[in-house]
């Protein structure tokens, strides 16, 4: 059986990063004030170096363009445009709409997120997003920004993985080291909830004022394929209540304004639709044990000890277009492998079923371009295509990286492709871990 296909008419690959990871720089965020924190960030690494980006922008914008992505995901840092409550830095909104506008002129289309897990410290010592009254601070913002960018971009990504952003924060007290609270992750779930559907009746509202009758509004839906570890009843109950209470029952609220117990209406919204296309990220399959989320044992995993499981791409994005019948974008898909000895494979396995399915897929982002600061993780963990020497700042392209852009030339995977970059790469299967090594070394 032949190992090339094709993709489907229209469908693009694209890359995606995030503000916080990829630009450094001394700016007063939850991040950079969590940096600071002894220990709080594994390797020890700070989110001031990242990749530089803020300053080496037009160097990543021409490797964007020597791979040939024309898409590309990127996010705002809404603690750099507002440093002070209610003070706006007009200069950097300049910088990111000359950044935005470079990318344009190469033809180059922008998928614009407005919160990937950083904010301006002040807000996150009014409580960030754990109280409702907060939002109109991040409506003001999102508005602000609007009228230096609305007429260049016409997709749009209100937050970043909500769900993931509560879990960590209040569950599991990784992140901003607050004391886990269970009550307190729904609470922010719901006030993220509230803050979506708020956020895109702006962003349609502000646009159509102006005369934009293209624009495309979602939120970037973290999903997770959990199965039973066992048989066992427990387990399978354990699978569907995490389930619905990490993804399902969030994605009907935000995206239909239809809610069910636990999740609350605070914004008082009427049901409808709150999404104009379906953004998942998906990076792997958990093993629920009761109600614990773990690993199954002989399966392939990634540098994290992630398992790898790109069937579960496509079983999650059937539930949520069973919800609503929209084009579906993958806004993160990829994985940690430090030395690039399976990435070429990991995206081939995602891109086959993804193309074999019935289902409206439009685009493929991968996460990441480039190395970055990986949150609670550091720089320990790599995800990017382009390889970054975080020292010097120099950027080297990976095996990856020439894979992906020659699938873009073919508009999918030739023979000769996938004998020279996905046929010589093996997943691991054993107990791989760069976390726990680095840790017991």
């Amino acid at each position: 059986m032949t190992k090339a296909f094709q993709f489907k008419t229209g469908f693009q690959l694209g890359v995606a990063t995030a503000a916080a990871q990829i630009e450094g720089g001394k700016v007063d965020s939850n991040w950079f004030h969590f940096s600071e924190i002894p220990g709080a960030i594994l390797d020890g690494s700070h989110v001031q170096r990242a990749n530089q980006h803020w300053e080496l922008y037009e160097e990543d914008i021409a490797l964007l363009d020597e791979l040939g992505i024309r898409h590309y995901r990127m996010s705002l840092d809404w603690a750099r445009i507002e440093p002070e409550e209610g003070v706006f830095d007009e200069t950097v909104l300049e910088q990111y709409r000359t950044e935005i506008q470079k990318m344009c002129d190469l033809g180059i289309n922008v998928f614009l997120t407005f919160h990937h897990f950083s904010h301006p410290q002040w807000f996150e010592e009014k409580g960030a997003f754990l109280h409702y009254e907060n939002v109109d601070a991040f409506l003001r913002y999102v508005e602000k920004s609007l009228h230096y960018i609305a007429d260049l971009v016409s997709d749009y990504c209100t937050v970043n993985e909500p769900n993931v952003y509560a879990v960590n924060t209040y569950l599991f007290g990784e992140w901003m080291r607050y004391k886990k609270s269970l009550r307190k992750t729904l609470q922010m779930m719901d006030v993220f909830i509230a803050l979506h559907i708020l956020t895109y009746e702006l962003i349609h509202k502000f646009r159509k004022e102006r005369g934009y009758t293209n624009t495309r509004v979602s939120f970037a839906h973290h999903v997770r394929h959990f199965t039973p570890a066992t048989a066992w009843p427990h387990d399978r109950w354990g699978a569907r209540l995490l389930s619905y209470l990490f993804q399902e029952g969030l994605f009907r609220a935000a995206a239909t304004g239809e809610f069910s117990f636990p999740f609350k209406n605070l914004a008082n919204v009427e049901k409808g639709q709150y999404i104009d296309i379906i953004a998942l990220n998906y990076y792997s399959r958990g093993a629920t044990r009761c109600f614990q989320d773990t690993t199954l044992g002989d399966v392939p995993k990634n540098d994290l000890g992630w398992e790898i499981y790109p069937e579960g791409l496509i079983e999650e994005a059937r539930r949520c277009y069973a919800l609503l019948a929209l084009p579906i974008v993958v806004s993160e898909n990829g994985c940690c492998d430090n030395e690039d000895l399976f990435r070429p494979r990991y995206i081939y396995d995602h891109l086959r079923l993804i193309t074999e399915s019935e289902l409206p897929f439009e685009a493929y982002y991968h996460w990441c371009f480039l190395d970055n600061f990986e949150w609670a993780v550091g720089e320990l963990a790599r995800f990017g295509l382009v390889h970054c020497d975080y020292k010097t700042q120099k950027r080297t392209l990976k095996k990856s990286a020439y894979f992906y852009a020659q699938m873009i030339r073919d508009h999918g995977v030739t023979a000769s492709s996938y004998d020279t970059y996905v046929e010589p790469c093996r997943y691991h299967r054993d107990e791989v871990n760069i976390l726990r090594d680095y840790v017991n070394d």
